[in-house]
């Protein structure tokens, strides 16, 4: 007779299914890599327009990797890849021409998303976007890398947590001399000295043209470089996502940024200023040449002969986060300051591992059911900060090339009579 364990019915293991659209560049690479070593995906598919490039990695990365080829900018090619996923992650850039197209294939097949989105443009577009995910059960968490990403979780853990009022909000960061620098990432900055800023004022949200940002630049101090650095007003998506989620009191989110060394952020605002980063075609002799593609490749090549140079060394930098207001119980005036270093503390975590290693986490999280809402959302409307943190900790200590005695996550709490309580989470 058989045992009643016999009887029943075998349980089969679900197999959860990642598609990475864009899984071969540098951030795309970080977070192929994170979902391939968790458990919580059984099959990581690498979707690009390169497919050889696709297909070395997967070998890479083992059996759990497949490689399939995609077209970003056709939807029909799109739907095919993401069929049969339960999590879409997608690091194709530039958002502001992709993430539309592909988010609404994502909503209209109803399968979970996330991205690393930093474009302004691209960000009203997909909370736009977010009455169709709701009414399609679908959870899209966007701007979910470094800034944005664990700017919004640290900014809203502070404000919510640590403040009865949180009055401001400030972001800064700098980087620089990361291995590799690709033909997206100076485009992306071209982008950004192209359109509006947008920023919360005095309790009103406003976009600036870059001539008025200009007057808005600071001198910042970084807690692990030498000097004060300036940085400028910034088109991020944290001053437009985060006064639609934090209510209590905020009158100014702002984010600033620049470029280390600061010769080569000063080239690359020159050669934008001369127009040179116009993809309108001129006529050079009998050839046609687009500034913007010589813009770039120029760049790239004094962006090394610039490192060279000054000696910079290994890649740093830092993303800091400011928040003032009353604290939590006492109302007495308090500011707390977040620091994600990537040097030292956190060598070793370039700018691609800083952007891609979180969006991995944030489609674990979702994966494993740590959020809830559905809809269009930023990481501050719907992941637990500290949860997140308990998630980086533990692949952190997993993952030996990245393994570290400290956080890269520096906490400081300063009070009215400037007395600075500093930390490691």
């Amino acid at each position: 007779m058989a045992s009643k364990e016999e009887k029943q019915p075998r349980r089969e293991k679900k197999t959860a299914r990642a598609v990475v659209l864009g899984g071969c560049g540098v951030v795309g690479t970080a977070a192929t890599k994170t979902l391939a070593k968790s458990k919580d995906f059984s099959v990581v598919v690498v979707g690009v327009i390169d497919q050889k490039k696709a297909a070395a990695l997967a070998k890479q990365l083992g059996d759990k990797v497949s490689a399939i080829q995609v077209n970003a900018s056709d939807p029909s090619s799109v739907k095919q890849a993401i069929k049969g996923a339960d999590m879409v992650v997608n690091c194709v850039g530039p958002y502001y021409k992709f993430l539309k197209p592909i988010l609404s294939t994502v909503i209209e097949a109803g399968i979970n998303y996330v991205d690393v989105n930093d474009d302004t443009g691209a960000t009203y577009e997909a909370l736009a976007m977010d009455a169709a995910a709701k009414k399609a059960n679908v959870t899209a968490l966007i701007g979910m890398g470094s800034s944005p990403g664990v700017t919004n979780l640290l900014a809203g853990y502070a404000a919510r947590d640590l403040l009865e009022e949180c009055e401001s909000i400030d972001m800064f960061h700098t980087h620089g001399g990361e291995p590799t620098e690709g033909p997206g990432v100076i485009a992306h900055r071209f982008y950004c000295m192209n359109v509006d800023v947008p920023m919360f004022l005095d309790g009103k949200a406003m976009k600036l043209t870059q001539a008025e940002s200009e007057n808005y630049t600071e001198m910042v101090d970084f807690i692990n470089l030498p000097g004060k650095h300036k940085v400028y007003p910034y088109p991020h998506p944290e001053p437009i996502t985060l006064p639609m989620f934090i209510k209590n009191g905020l009158k100014r989110v702002t984010n600033k940024g620049s470029v280390l060394p600061e010769e080569y952020y000063n080239l690359t605002r020159a050669v934008h200023h001369c127009g040179l980063s116009s993809k309108e075609p001129v006529m050079v002799g009998d050839q046609e040449v687009i500034p913007h593609d010589f813009a770039i490749a120029y760049l790239i090549k004094r962006r090394d002969e610039i490192l060279k140079r000054v000696n910079f060394g290994e890649q740093r930098g830092c993303v800091k986060i400011v928040c003032k207001g009353k604290k939590k119980g006492t109302l007495e005036p308090r500011t707390y300051v977040f620091s994600l270093v990537s040097e030292g503390a956190g060598k070793g975590q370039a700018l691609g591992e800083a952007t891609g290693m979180p969006c991995a986490f944030g489609a674990i999280m979702l994966q494993r059911g740590k959020i809830k809402q559905k809809g269009v959302l930023p990481p501050e409307a719907c992941v637990d900060a500290m949860q997140f943190l308990a998630l980086m900790q533990e692949a952190i200590g997993v993952d030996n090339k990245v393994k570290s005695k400290q956080s890269p996550l520096i906490y400081e709490s300063i009070d009215e009579k400037g007395n600075i309580k500093r930390m490691d989470f």
